[in-house]
């Protein structure tokens, strides 16, 4: 055996994955954490603006809305403005924007509204939510995008 593989045996499967595990376990905690902070936001909304059955879902609407509004600025942020920590995108962008918004909730809300009779509340509320989201992501970020330029000046 020459030196150079005595130096470098082969790494086992089982702690290959012990070691890829401790790598990404910051990751799976700061995503935990911040889906807990989102998951609470949201849910406050939701007891803020309560939806009567076959009512418009407001708080639902507007937490997808906040949501994209505060994603198109944080990307902007993250990837045009300032260095961010190697946690901050999955801590603020996957874990607490990921917990806070609900695009599953929206479907359910959708089909709950054709289920008590209001399909054109339904149709109205899928086109509203994703038109209204889209503009906010994209507003924000240009707003965003503007402001760091003139600080750069």
């Amino acid at each position: 055996m020459t030196a150079p593989e005595a130096e470098s045996p082969q790494v086992q499967p089982s702690h290959r994955r012990r070691l890829e595990w401790r790598a990404e376990a910051p990751v799976v905690a700061v995503v935990a954490a911040g889906g807990a902070i989102g998951a609470v936001a949201r849910y406050a909304l939701a007891l803020a603006l309560p939806t009567a059955a076959g009512g418009f879902p407001w708080a639902t609407f507007w937490t997808n809305v906040i949501g994209c509004a505060v994603i198109g600025a944080f990307l902007v942020l993250i990837t045009e403005g300032l260095p961010a920590y190697r946690l901050v995108r999955p801590f603020f962008g996957t874990g607490v924007l990921g917990g806070f918004t609900t695009f599953s909730t929206y479907a359910v809300d959708i089909q709950k509204l054709v289920d008590h009779g209001r399909p054109a509340t339904g149709l109205a509320y899928l086109a509203a939510t994703l038109c209204a989201a889209l503009a906010a992501v994209w507003c924000a970020a240009t707003v965003t995008r503007r402001a760091l330029f003139r600080r750069q000046r």
